[in-house]
């Protein structure tokens, strides 16, 4: 490498993307969610391996909602390998019908890991769904020989995780630092600042919003707000608390109608429906 990997620690320490949406389904007890946590080098890239499955065929198909995390994913079916995708930066929720049975696994990426990886340009990765063959040839190749129905989750997150492993240690990665400044400042910051005027390191508004869009696949502005929203799932709230505290205050909202309007942007629901 021709720099540390510590200058990705910081998206690790400040950035936790979570998908509620799924965790809240998985107290259903036909479907489970799972995440496992890589180790070493690899959890500077990776947040986690997941797993979404049914335990039983389901009666109605399952709608998979995709809430804003501001990562890239790489995920495939479990019952079919060969066929694999990635999902770029979302700015809204999505979502998917995913029939009655499945088992989907992937690999959720954190921000800037996939471009530094892979060096694919994250904007051209924005807001869709794309075949992985069709980006990244070797790596669908490399799932569709290497992941088998027979394998539990536990043995296909090891591969993976091998498979990343091997990716880190044949890079060389050359980067602007203050890039990775910019996007600490607004992990610090939870999203809740002035971009063109408080991101300032040496980087001109105009360079800065092309590198994030490389990078990221978005503008610091846009990706400001999903890091905000995500801020706010942390905090694990519920309607009590957000009446009470008052904690789209805290994050920068001036008022409870644009706190709103975000959330159901980012979440496909209102506040009150995610968490009654």
């Amino acid at each position: 490498m021709k720099k540390n990997v510590k200058e990705f620690e910081a998206i690790k320490k400040y950035f936790r993307p979570i998908q509620p949406a799924i965790t809240i389904e998985k107290d259903n007890g036909d479907i489970i969610y799972r995440e496992i946590y890589p180790e070493g080098k690899v959890a500077h890239f990776i947040y986690c391996f997941w797993q979404l499955k049914t335990k039983t065929p389901l009666s109605s198909p399952y709608i998979y909602r995709v809430v804003s995390d501001g990562c890239i994913d790489i995920f495939f079916n479990h019952y079919n390998a060969e066929e694999s995708f990635v999902m770029g930066f979302c700015r809204k929720y999505t979502e998917f019908g995913i029939g009655k049975a499945f088992d989907y696994l992937g690999i959720r990426f954190l921000p800037s890991a996939f471009p530094l990886l892979f060096g694919v340009d994250a904007k051209s990765l924005s807001n869709q769904s794309q075949e992985l063959n069709k980006i990244l040839p070797k790596t669908a190749e490399f799932i569709s020989k290497n992941i088998h129905q027979h394998q539990d989750f536990e043995v296909i997150s090891k591969t993976l995780h091998a498979f990343i492993e091997a990716e880190i240690a044949n890079r060389n990665f050359d980067f602007d630092g203050r890039f990775f400044k910019a996007l600490k400042l607004i992990f610090e910051k939870s999203g809740t600042l002035e971009t063109e005027q408080e991101l300032n390191t040496g980087l001109s508004p105009r360079q800065l919003r092309r590198i994030f869009n490389y990078y990221i696949g978005t503008t610091p502005k846009s990706f400001s707000k999903v890091v905000r929203f995500q801020c706010i799932l942390n905090a694990k709230p519920s309607i009590r608390s957000l009446k009470n505290n008052k904690l789209f205050y805290d994050v920068g909202f001036y008022d409870q109608a644009h706190f709103i309007k975000d959330f159901k942007t980012f979440y496909g629901v209102t506040p009150m429906q995610a968490f009654h």
